[in-house]
Order: C-alpha cells, then structure tokens, then sequence
C-alpha cells in the first residue's frame, strides 16, 4: 500500500516510523515546511513533497495519513475526500460540525475516514476494559482520572508559541479534553456533562487554560471527576481510580501498571506492563501508535470500517461534550 503523511512534525514522523515498522516501503510525506520536509527525507529516506496536488499526482497514494495542526484536519480530510482517498486524521478538538457532514458524506461508501484513538491500544486502559466488563469490581459508581504533563515537556525542542498548543481554540489542555473522552468513553458510555472549571494557573506565554476540571455522569449513573491539566513536572501524570459495588480498581502511569481488589480477595491483583520502545524526546511508547496503524491500514485494505475501533460521528459525540462542559464551565 501506497500511504501519503500529511503533516511532518512530532506526530507525523512517528506515523512515518509506525508505517515502516509494518513494513509499508511506500511512504512519502508532504509539509509546507521546508525544515520539516528535509528531517523526514533524511531520516526516514521517503520522498517528500511541498505541494499537496503534486504529492497526490505524482505520488499516487492508495490512502492519507493526516498529522497537522487540529485546526486543519477538515481541510485535508475533505481534500481527500474529493479525491477518493480513505484516511487516518489524528485526534480532533475542533470543527464539530465539519466532522460529522464529512461522516455523512462518506459513510456507506469505500472512502473510509477513521479518526485516531490511540489510548485504547495502551496496556494499561486495555486492561482496564478488561476487568470493567468482567465485572471485577461490580457495578461502576464513581472514576477519579488525571492526565498531565508539563507543556513545554511536549516539544522541548521548540516554544509552544510556535506550534497550535499555545492558540485557544486547539491549545493544549482543551485538545486532550476529547482525547481522554474518546477512551473513557470507550468503557463507561456516554456522559453527560454536569459541571466544568477551567483556568490559567501558571505563567507560561499562550493565551490557554492550562487546567480543566470536569464533572460527568455516564450510563448506568456512574460519577466521573475528570482533570486534563499541562502542569505536572518533572514526569508526567495519568492516574484513575474507579470505585465499583464490589471493589475498587487503579491505573498509575507512574508504575505502569493496573491493579484491583475486590470483596472476595485478601490481596490486590495487579499487572504490570513494559515500557515499550520510547523514541528520543518522546514520552510514549511506539508500539500502541503502530498497533492504530496496523488498524487503519487492514479496514482500508479489506474497505471495511468495522476493522477500526474509531468513527467520525465518536468523535462528534466526544466533542459535542468538550461543548457541553465549556458552556456550563466556570473560569477560575
């Protein structure tokens, strides 16, 4: 297969790695950015072009990977969408109703438009999953999430100025709101919003709220308390603990792991899971970003969007609640 990478920044040199550990030869990449354009070259030996009609013409992709800025995910998608071409887009924080009209306009037909969701290949909500849907700790009654990490953390190699985290609309903290969601929801359904603070509590230089604490109640009732900050240092911070009707489970990012106790054990059972391989000045590991594209490139092939866990209108739902909190949230 033949696959185009829109977007040669962070993520879309780790969507040319993810590509290339599958053993996909035909990759190239297209970047307005000359900088960027020549890193990728050198790098990963991939054609590289600097002219979206030109890298479709004269590269023929069989499918796009788009990797830019949010705010221009529906300007590529679209683009593809007029020519033909299935794609992956990574995770969304605007442009809600562009989303759902493109899921309209291609659903039921063999342009496949499969939205990221990268956190449900990670060990750790894996298994969590696992052991909810095991009834493990009974009935779901409340979750308590974190997710953090210092934003200059994200690209120390340039000022968040200088990239889309630091603009209000796609800045940092808002953007990981869906991109938690989209997992959390993969588990406990679909919640409602309830109650939203959001606020700018440091002195980094981006006009963005740099914490979000979010109230949510999901099927069947369950509390959620969900906070989405860009603060935490040195390391980063990714903790859940869920309370059930029989016990209760926690996810630590710190020791990688997730354990659980119920009323009918003595002892916490817990698994823990490998590093991974961690490219240089990334935090994540590789191998739940390749297993996503490993997803996306067997629906595109088989033409079959039930073989990826993901679809545009998910990712409307995630963003109509990112909506709902907004509107109801107090800026502290």
């Amino acid at each position: 297969m033949k696959i185009l990478v829109i977007g040669l920044g962070s993520m879309g040199k780790r969507r040319v790695r993810n590509l290339q550990a599958l053993g996909i030869r035909d990759v190239a990449g297209f970047d307005v950015r000359d900088d960027r354009r020549e890193e990728a070259a050198g790098k990963y030996a991939i054609k590289v072009f600097e002219e979206l009609n030109e890298a479709i013409n004269t590269f023929k992709p069989q499918a796009l990977v788009i990797s830019t800025p949010p705010d221009l995910h529906m300007h590529y998608a679209y683009a593809a969408y007029e020519k033909g071409l299935s794609c992956f887009i990574e995770a969304s924080v605007v442009d809600a109703e562009k989303i759902r009209a493109l899921h309209g306009k291609t659903v039921n037909t063999s342009i496949l438009m499969l939205p990221s969701c990268t956190m449900r290949y990670f060990p750790g909500p894996k298994k969590v999953k696992e052991l909810v849907r095991a009834n493990a700790i009974g009935k779901v009654l409340n979750i308590n999430y974190q997710s953090g990490q210092y934003l200059p953390d994200w690209h120390p190699w340039e000022p968040i100025g200088d990239y889309y985290v630091s603009m209000r609309e796609t800045g940092a903290a808002r953007e990981i709101v869906p991109f938690e969601l989209t997992w959390l929801n993969d588990i406990f359904g679909r919640p409602d919003a309830l109650a939203c603070v959001r606020a700018k509590l440091t002195d980094m230089p981006a006009d963005i709220d740099d914490i979000y604490h979010c109230l949510l109640r999901y099927d069947g009732g369950a509390l959620a308390s969900l906070t989405v900050e860009v603060i935490s240092r040195p390391r980063a911070c990714r903790d859940l603990r869920i309370l059930g009707t029989e016990g209760e489970m926690v996810l630590s990012g710190d020791f990688n792991s997730v354990r659980y106790i119920n009323t009918s054990m003595d002892e916490w059972m817990e698994f823990k899971f490998d590093i991974g391989t961690v490219e240089n000045q990334y935090i994540n590991p590789e191998e739940p970003y390749i297993a996503e594209m490993k997803d996306f490139i067997s629906a595109v092939e088989a033409a079959d969007p039930t073989l990826f866990p993901n679809t545009l209108i998910d990712d409307y739902e995630v963003l109509q609640t990112l909506g709902a909190l907004e509107k109801l949230s107090i800026i502290a």
